[in-house]
């Protein structure tokens, strides 16, 4: 028999503990924070919706995925598409289809409907990539992200090449960005105890044994990828209304390998990792944004030279790997018994093994 309900009593704490604590960090922005301060934590609960989305498939399958912000593209996308104005489309996007072109939509009905199309997109190319394993599903996954940058960078009469589209409303506010982060850790925790959630982190523990068990992993595999893209779909909508302009470059490397560090340094097996390893990583960089910036001392402005942020990013990362593989939080969650550093790792195969039969 089934023990679900007991494995919600006592996995329930985390997305309360983690939206709680988004919300507190919103609260405090608000009402003590500059404009400056606000957007920080803003573009803080953006990447926290994208690592996040992230943990749903990397977490649960284990497979490690380099095109994940193509989603985020498509997202930016689609939603400046349904909220331009008529008017500037019809000058800088000649190339949309007609009913595209006239239609303009508030940004509440525009982001859900662009996380829908990121999440069909995922469901068609999914399909095939997902039958992959390993390191050629790695690979296939960075060739996705190498096609999407490559066809929005030159499809200029839809996407406007590698330009900016301008015009998006600037809707985003602190209140905006914690609704997101709560809507994807909400999303993350449902799949984490759900039948597939718990399916697919058998088969990332003990493939035999789960296939065995009559698990099919490339569906599998396949619903944590839609539902993941669905996630960072809406990230990207919500980082288009963030910035209000868009263009092929802010969906790239460096994107993927900061979201990538997030999800490492947090812990890539835990949605309390997801959440923390992006609260670290972003402090971090606003540090060293600052640095770069410079400081006055005795009347001279001292500053380091830009790019350390990427570099010192890419040393955390490497210490991490190789000093703490499984994060700040050791791919613990927040839990009712202890904190999560101070319990012992049960293995998840044995735990969603169990929960399924």
């Amino acid at each position: 028999m089934s023990q679900r309900p007991s494995v919600i009593r006592q996995t329930i704490i985390t997305p309360i503990v983690l939206i709680v604590a988004l919300l507190i960090m919103a609260a405090l922005s608000y009402q003590f924070g500059s404009r400056a301060f606000n957007r920080t934590v803003v573009e803080m609960f953006i990447n926290i919706m994208v690592v996040v989305g992230l943990y749903v498939f990397v977490g649960n399958s284990g497979l490690l995925s380099f095109g994940h912000i193509s989603f985020m593209c498509l997202g930016a996308y689609m939603t400046a598409w349904l909220t331009i104005p008529p008017v500037m489309k019809s000058i800088t996007l000649k190339g949309l289809p007609a009913w595209l072109l006239h239609t303009q939509l508030p940004m509440w009905v525009a982001t859900p409907i662009s996380g829908l199309i990121a999440a069909l997109f995922a469901l068609i190319v999914g399909r095939v990539i997902m039958r992959l394993s390993g390191i050629a599903a790695s690979i296939a996954t960075f060739g996705l992200l190498g096609v999407i940058n490559n066809v929005y960078s030159n499809w200029d009469s839809v996407t406007g090449g590698q330009g900016s589209i301008v015009g998006i409303p600037p809707t985003m506010n602190v209140w905006t960005g914690w609704i997101g982060g709560a809507v994807a850790i909400a999303i993350a925790y449902l799949y984490s105890i759900s039948r597939s959630g718990l399916a697919l982190r058998a088969t990332r523990d003990e493939a035999v044994a789960a296939s065995a068990s009559g698990i099919d992993i490339v569906r599998e595999r396949l619903i944590a990828f839609v539902v993941s893209a669905f996630i960072i779909g809406l990230a990207g909508a919500l980082y288009a209304h963030f910035l209000s302009i868009v263009n092929p470059g802010a969906f790239y490397l460096r994107t993927t390998f900061i979201t990538l560090s997030m999800l490492v340094v947090g812990g890539m097996y835990s949605l309390s990792g997801a959440v923390s390893g992006v609260v670290a990583i972003s402090v971090l960089i606003e540090l060293f944004r600052n640095l770069e910036k410079g400081i006055s001392l005795g009347g001279h402005t001292v500053g380091l030279p830009n790019g350390v942020q990427e570099i010192a990013i890419g040393i955390i990362t490497i210490a991490i790997l190789m000093y703490l593989p499984t994060g700040l939080t050791r791919n613990q969650e927040f839990s009712w018994r202890r904190w999560p550093l101070q319990r012992r790792l049960t293995p998840p195969v044995q735990t969603a093994l169990k929960e399924l039969h």
